[in-house]
């Protein structure tokens, strides 16, 4: 290497690069099609090309001169390296002629690959894999068997079902982020193919409901399987993998040297580095599937909200768009409606009698006029540009002008009686208070009680169960067998608790029967307490 091509190394060196200057570049589509064929080469393990090879990969053989200024100006941001081609020189003249080798740089590969990561992330729609659910539960339960049945477990199966492990838990969060994303790009842009939205929309909801499902059966099953590990000495587990993974760790090397780091430092320091990332995996699943308390929700039940939130919005578009359809418009489509009929109005005139009917501006209704005014008007018609001083005057009512109001002949209206209404409004009330007294007391338990000994439940009481019911079952965490909820408006409370092995009961009702898993229930009429305690003070 000559002393010229060392200094002009040098100099290369010392400008800064910028790999990423060609995307606000005015001829970026070109620059980003010269990358993608050195791309496309290097997938075909091809390291060099020539102007005349970008040219013919482009299919652009009339453009040389653009292909090639275009290589120079990647060369100088630094995503190409350009090398002499000295392999085609016969002459003199042919050396001293530019000729170049063009490659990718470090620098500009690096790029390119952060390009296709980000255009990835952008354009993935995403999905809800109930499969890595059921994948996740089974790796969990192998893990299971190994912290409990074997003292000391083959570290590679350990390692390899952490990984395995850590990897479908990671695709199941980030597919699971990317559909919520897409589905909230999906219902924002909805309005470009109305039909298509509708017919979409009935299989995107069938899609997110069996999700949901999934995710709540396989979540408590997951929620469950974590708590038997972590009780088996699920640390045991990650110290076997943090050990295996540090096997390779490689010495220390600072700049002056190699360190003088023992290599069982260095293997130390690599089992303590790798246990702590298995930790916090470990947590990330926990949290995901296991809440902490009331305040801090699992992701996994936050997830089954925004999954609930989404189907309620899907909804609500679809309400919008039938309500469109059978006729209610909103006001832009009311006021385009109306430039289009001032658009097409004959004459001036007929524009007017629009714009009066359309917005209200008609005359005064208390300056009313003379039939003599109205044929003066009728036989003068002025122009709209006429002054005021000039047009014909309106003559008024001399009350009109004397007192500012007209006097009003008559006796004036009867109030009318409301009473009669007002009867009927507070019998209506006070009959709905008591049928939902009547409900709370039906349900109301002198203690424990077996779901199957609740009898026969009318249609208000069995509607007041069901929402107790659910209040009940949305406040149970995962894991948990029994839990103690008070209803929205403070009126009753409910102490739900599971009965192992009590297989499936039937509640019958007046509007049918309701089928569920055995518990005992113990329901409080607060508001009876409060009346009992009000009357013993």
């Amino acid at each position: 290497m000559t002393t010229q091509q060392r200094r002009d190394e040098a100099t290369v060196e010392t400008v800064p690069r910028q790999p990423f200057a060609h995307l606000s570049a005015p001829n970026a589509p070109l620059y980003r099609d010269v990358l993608m064929t050195f791309a496309r080469a290097r997938d075909r393990f091809i390291v060099h090309m020539r102007p005349e090879d970008v040219i013919a990969d482009l299919g652009r053989p009339g453009e040389t001169d653009e292909v090639v200024a275009a290589l120079d100006k990647l060369v100088e941001w630094g995503n190409l390296r350009a090398d002499p081609d000295t392999s085609r020189v016969t002459s003199v003249a042919d050396f001293h002629r530019a000729r170049y080798l063009y490659q990718l740089t470090a620098g500009g590969q690096a790029a390119e690959q952060a390009i296709a990561v980000y255009e990835e992330a952008i354009g993935r729609r995403g999905s809800l894999q109930s499969v890595a659910l059921a994948d996740i539960a089974a790796q969990l339960r192998s893990l299971v068997d190994m912290a409990a049945r074997q003292a000391d477990p083959d570290p590679a199966k350990v390692h390899l079902l952490l990984l395995g492990l850590a990897e479908r838990f990671a695709g199941l969060a980030d597919n699971a982020q990317a559909f919520m994303a897409s589905l909230r790009r999906v219902i924002d842009f909805a309005d470009g193919d109305v039909d298509a939205f509708v017919a979409y929309k009935q299989r995107l909801i069938d899609y997110i409901n069996r999700f949901i499902a999934d995710l709540a059966n396989r979540g408590a099953e997951i929620a469950t399987v974590l708590a038997h590990l972590e009780s088996a000495g699920v640390e045991r587990l990650l110290l076997v993998a943090a050990r295996r993974e540090a096997a390779d760790a490689v010495p220390d090397l600072t700049e002056d040297g190699p360190g003088d780091q023992e290599p069982g430092d260095a293997y130390d320091a690599a089992v303590t580095e790798s246990l702590n990332s298995w930790r916090n995996r470990w947590r990330g699943l926990r949290d995901w599937f296991v809440s902490a308390d009331s305040r801090h929700p699992s992701q996994a039940r936050l997830l089954r909200g925004a999954a609930v939130t989404a189907i309620t919005q899907l909804i609500d578009t679809v309400a919008a768009f039938n309500e469109r359809r059978s006729g209610r418009s909103d006001r832009s489509a009311d006021f385009r409606t109306l430039a289009r009929w001032f658009a097409e109005a004959p004459d001036d005139v007929s524009a007017h009698a629009l714009w009066r009917a359309a917005f209200g501006l008609t005359p005064a209704r208390h300056l009313t006029v003379t039939p003599d005014t109205v044929a003066e008007w009728e036989q003068e018609r002025p122009l709209p540009s006429t002054p005021w001083r000039e047009a014909a005057p309106v003559r008024i009512s001399p009350q009109l002008r004397k007192t500012g109001s007209y006097e009003r002949r008559g006796r004036p209206n009867r109030v009318a009686d409301r009473a009669e209404q007002r009867q009927l409004l507070a019998a209506q009330a006070a009959r709905e208070v008591a049928e939902t007294s009547a409900a709370r007391a039906r349900l109301r338990t002198d203690g424990p009680t077996l779901l199957s000994e609740l009898g026969v439940l009318d249609t208000r009481a069995f509607r007041l169960f069901l929402g107790l019911l659910g209040d009940a079952l949305s406040a149970r965490l995962p894991g948990d067998t029994e839990v103690r909820t008070t209803t929205g408006d403070g009126t009753m409370e409910i102490r739900l608790s599971l009965v192992p092995d009590g297989g499936i009961v039937v509640v019958p009702t007046e509007d049918g029967e309701l089928r569920g898993p055995q518990h005992v229930v113990d329901i409080v009429d607060l508001t009876a307490a409060r009346l009992g305690a009000g009357a013993l003070a």
